[in-house]
């Protein structure tokens, strides 16, 4: 395939992509090559795919059963799940996670880190996951976080279960700390994560702080032991909402362990503006971490979608550009530099968290991943949320839009 015409970011002018035996071969000015397989993309941008770093493909489409969150809480949220997880079959749980993965590839995603609850007896949810990560493999990178969403010490064999779904064949060892019956639970857990981790040489990825409280401060714990271990390249942060309601004393100090230890934090704008602050009358906090601080510290940090349609949010689309339109307003990224910077979040950040740096990028020796949008430079992009054209994979086209001009009737 030979890719012409093609707006490259922080380069000028026009550039032509020869891509052969599904990696990019040529990336230059002027290719000369005789191949027919051609794709002018008119001066289009083009990008390495979206990520998605924090998802629940076992929970999707869900919002309403057994019946809406009506308070809009977390907590309400976990409840409701509880109830619906009683009724999970493989087949319930792969029709549902399909239908957002396709979804997802329509807005440009092809790298995704899917959260899966193994606080269940059975692992039903991991067992059907694991054969949609084997199913999908042609279409996108799908890494799956065992999630223990009750606790690991606070919920029956809640140990045992996760070790068992990372035997299974989970990519990360999650965690959720702040859920924990006690702080010394909390800390404990986050121990086993980390033997976990070094025992199966796996990833880990916690659901850490994910709570209005600013006495919560599991991430800590978390950075200092991914530090003393040498694990930080190799471990997640999720949501860290508490970081919103911590002094700035305190922040400040969190913010060099957090750089040392190379941990990645992962930011959920949507979700956590709508979870968050529901015990506050006013002023009422909005709950997202401090993005802009983390990426001024030298902190890896990316955004997500969460959720779509499940009962901790009620909508979500699966679009990565949703999450960038509101993590710019609500973290007071609208300079116009540090808009272009937004895109990072949503593609070389979230590749860095899961680790794909060395095989991700439209770059010369590396699988020819990428996608082409309706716009001309990041600033349109993220002005008009312009929308995928293409999504190519490893060479071959995995899905196209035609242009959808309106038309006008003045």
């Amino acid at each position: 395939m030979l890719v012409k015409n093609a707006r490259l970011r922080k380069q000028e002018g026009f550039w032509q992509i020869h891509i052969q035996n599904g990696m990019f071969q040529q990336i230059a000015p002027t290719v000369v090559c005789e191949d027919t397989d051609v794709l002018d993309v008119d001066g289009k941008l083009v990008l390495p795919p979206f990520v998605e770093p924090h998802i629940h493909l076992d929970c999707v489409y869900t919002a309403g059963e057994p019946r809406w969150n009506q308070s809009g809480t977390l907590f309400e949220g976990i409840a409701l799940w509880e109830e619906r997880k009683q009724q999970l079959t493989k087949e319930d749980v792969k029709s549902r996670a399909w239908k957002a993965i396709r979804t997802q590839i329509t807005h440009g995603v092809q790298f995704i880190r899917s959260h899966v609850d193994v606080t269940d007896p059975s692992l039903t949810a991991m067992r059907a996951m694991l054969e949609v990560k084997e199913e999908v493999a042609n279409l996108v990178d799908l890494q799956l976080v065992a999630f223990p969403q009750d606790g690991i010490l606070s919920f029956p064999n809640g140990l045992s279960l996760l070790e068992e779904a990372v035997k299974m064949g989970a990519d990360c060892v999650g965690g959720i700390p702040h859920y924990e019956f006690t702080r010394d639970y909390g800390v404990e857990s986050l121990k086993k994560v980390f033997e976990i981790a070094q025992k199966y040489d796996k990833m880990i990825d916690v659901h850490c702080d994910e709570i209005d409280d600013g006495q919560s401060r599991f991430l800590e714990v978390l950075a200092a032991e991914a530090y003393r271990l040498g694990m930080g390249a190799r471990t997640t942060a999720s949501h860290a909402v508490a970081m919103h309601s911590y002094n700035n004393a305190y922040a400040h100090k969190l913010f060099r362990l957090l750089r040392l230890s190379k941990i990645n934090i992962v930011s959920c704008p949507t979700e956590n503006t709508h979870l968050q602050g529901r015990f506050d009358t006013f002023p009422k906090r909005r709950g997202i971490t401090r993005v802009k601080d983390l990426m001024n510290n030298g902190v890896n940090v990316c955004i997500a979608q969460d959720s779509i349609m499940d009962p901790w949010y009620p909508i979500g689309t699966g679009n990565p550009m949703r999450e960038i339109e509101m993590c710019i307003h609500m973290c007071h990224l609208m300079g116009y530099e540090e808009m272009l910077q937004s895109l990072d979040l949503v593609t070389e950040n979230g590749a860095k968290a899961l680790n794909l740096a060395d095989r991700y990028g439209v770059e010369e020796g590396k699988p020819a991943n990428f996608i082409v949008v309706d716009a001309d430079n990041a600033y349109e992009l993220i002005r008009d949320m312009a929308p995928v054209l293409y999504s190519v994979r490893q060479g071959k086209m995995l899905m196209k839009r035609p242009h959808a001009e309106p038309e006008l009737f003045l």
